[in-house]
């Protein structure tokens, strides 16, 4: 086993471990990848200011995400298709988040259901929502969520269509995956991750089979969701499912300024700053550099999270010090879900809160909650001057 320092060690043996399609699906953004470049490039513009002869022991980097103690300001991101990346993937991460101290969200296109997350855990998670067309669905999901004793429903809203990813049309990935010879081929040298799902009976998606009407194989399931995505969503139907819901209540995908402040409208107990991983709309700005002004726009009154470009614990320190109150990792647990299973999410947690606390002290500070702008050095133009 290679000594493992960092995610990107981490992401080399994901490679070599998983299949090509589901890498990929992973490992990618839409169109020109523009912005899921920038997402992570974005964050090496901004230095930390070191300082020195600062008592640092007594160190703690726990804070609070929507009023949960959390052991540092960072969740899991909800990732479709989790169950493809190692078997019962979803079950896996969200044990290690458990047992780490921070929050997990698991994905309306999750491989485990909602029910079979909550039976082999024993503190609540969040759950993701996607709104779809179907109304009944809709609505039996956010029960189903409830009675599963979920804490916070995170609703999506930047993926009302889906953005062209080109790796995904190529290799074939669909539900269920399109069999070419090059994806065949692939698959026969994948020996560790074919024999770990053929030990497993969660194949398809587990919060859909089953529970939408008409749902019950695979065949059912490509025209399903083919055409439940609604494209209707809008800021009432967002009001209406709050209600729906009557919990805490986080929105996913905000980019811009007036976008924040109807999540302000609406009631969101947070706002995550985010653009899907740079998976939908390509050439939007990165989460880190939308950040400023969300914060602006919200002046306070609501809690924002960030999201899309997270790989190291000091990304979590800059968001931090930014003013986000979270952070999420999506690709970070991937990269160790795939690479070792539950053991590889939990060494991913322990990657990022190593060097979260060790550049918070070596920038003299002690706590989360007491970080600040005074940590950073910004380039004047980090936002950009648009005409």
């Amino acid at each position: 086993m290679p000594v493992i320092t960092t995610i990107e060690d981490l992401r080399r043996i994901y490679r070599r471990r998983v299949p090509r399609m589901f890498y990929d699906y992973c490992e990618s953004g839409s169109w020109t990848e523009q912005t899921f470049r920038e997402n992570t490039s974005d964050f090496g513009q901004i230095r930390l200011r070191q300082r020195v002869a600062v008592d640092m022991e007594g160190r703690s980097t726990a804070t609070r995400m929507i009023g949960q103690e959390v052991t540092m300001p960072v969740a899991l991101a909800p990732v479709g298709l989790t169950g493809m990346q190692s078997a019962d993937g979803e079950i896996k991460a969200a044990r290690a988040a458990e047992k780490f101290g921070v929050p997990f969200t698991l994905s309306t296109m999750s491989i485990c259901s909602i029910e079979d997350v909550a039976a082999h855990t024993q503190k609540p998670f969040w759950f993701q929502l996607y709104v779809m067309r179907d109304q009944e669905f809709l609505e039996n999901i956010i029960e189903r969520a409830r009675r599963a004793g979920c804490s916070a429903l995170v609703l999506t809203l930047d993926l009302q269509i889906l953005g062209q990813r080109h790796k995904d049309l190529k290799n074939g990935l669909s539900a269920p995956p399109k069999l070419t010879l090059p994806t065949l081929l692939n698959l026969a040298t994948k020996w560790g991750w074919g024999l770990e799902m053929l030990g497993t009976k969660r194949r398809q998606f587990g919060n859909i089979v089953g529970h939408a009407r008409g749902v019950t194989n695979a065949s059912s399931l490509i025209t399903w969701t083919a055409e439940q995505f609604d494209p209707r969503l809008d800021w009432e139907k967002v009001r209406r499912i709050k209600e729906m819901w009557d919990g805490k209540l986080i929105l996913k995908g905000i980019l811009d300024a007036d976008d924040a402040k109807m999540a302000l409208d609406v009631g969101a107990d947070a706002i995550v700053v985010s653009n899907h991983g740079g998976r939908q709309l390509d050439g939007a700005v990165s989460a880190i550099r939308a950040l400023p002004s969300i914060l602006r726009a919200v002046g306070g009154q609501v809690e924002v999270h960030l999201d899309s470009g997270i790989r190291s614990g000091q990304d979590v320190l800059k968001a931090v010090a930014m003013g986000a109150q979270g952070t999420y990792i999506g690709r970070a647990f991937i990269y160790g879900l795939g690479a070792m299973g539950e053991a590889g999410v939990r060494t991913a947690l322990e990657i990022l809160h190593k060097e979260l606390d060790v550049s918070m002290a070596l920038c003299g500070h002690k706590t989360i909650e007491g970080l600040g702008h005074d940590i950073l050095m910004i380039p004047e133009d980090f936002e950009g001057k648009w005409a």
